[in-house]
């Protein structure tokens, strides 16, 4: 069974498209990690928050008769707050759109077109996906504090607006319209598979999946579920 509320933050997965909704795999021109998607869970490294809103806009109520007769619904502008314990500092340098400039790195004119997926389970232990195939990272604030007897920590906070995917093809509800986000549950009966599911979020990506050594790394005892039986299994 697949529910719908979910317990913690397994893991923050992301890679960068070009204009045409393609994912860049090379780092040097660009891409995240070293084939185009980006699992941070190094030393140090992992999502402490991602929280989601505008999901849905609230309905406006449209009267007739002195009822109540219809309401209509705005386009959804999701956006995640994620707060990251840390990661590379050339990956979010690239995500936000920072280039490197005379040794240093500067803010570029154009952002990044950046898909995000978050990992969690549900209560069933069950993978529970929350994914944005095109969208734009900020980095709004830094703040610095002075160490007294304790250690002041700043860890990275980005915003992270949502676009409708660059393929008109991709994140397509059954009406034919497009949407911005899309929610993937294995134990779900329209689950079809990590392979289905990384290609349409990331630009058509084809190689292994990323999640499996996390997996082997963490260890089974924290994926008891019955779900991730062929996650080890390259998605090419």
């Amino acid at each position: 069974m697949a529910g719908m509320s979910i317990k913690g933050i397994d893991f923050v997965m992301a890679g960068i498209t070009d204009d045409k909704g393609v994912l860049i795999t090379d780092p040097e021109k660009g891409g995240l990690g070293s084939k185009g998607i980006a699992l941070w869970d190094g030393d140090g490294d992992g999502a402490t928050t991602a929280n989601i809103t505008g999901l849905e806009e609230a309905g406006q109520q449209q009267y007739a008769n002195n009822k109540v007769k219809r309401i209509n619904h705005g386009v959804p502008t999701p956006q995640v707050a994620l707060t990251m314990l840390d990661m590379p500092y050339e990956d979010g340098s690239k995500m936000v759109g920072y280039t490197d400039i005379n040794g240093g790195r500067v803010l570029s004119n154009n952002k990044p077109h950046v898909a995000l997926l978050i990992a969690s389970h549900d209560f069933d232990g069950n993978w529970f996906f929350d994914a944005f195939a095109n969208g734009e990272m900020t980095l709004p604030t830094r703040n610095h504090g002075t160490n007294n007897k304790n250690e002041t920590d700043s860890n990275v906070a980005f915003t992270y607006q949502s676009l409708n995917p660059i393929p008109n093809n991709v994140f397509l509800n059954k009406e034919g319209s497009q949407q911005s986000f899309k929610a993937y549950n294995t134990g779900d009966s329209a689950w079809q598979g990590f392979e289905t599911m990384l290609k349409e979020v990331f630009g058509g990506y084809s190689g292994d999946n990323p999640m499996a050594s996390y997996i082997q790394a963490t260890g089974t005892g924290s994926f008891t579920n019955t779900n991730q039986s062929d996650v080890n299994k390259p998605t090419v």
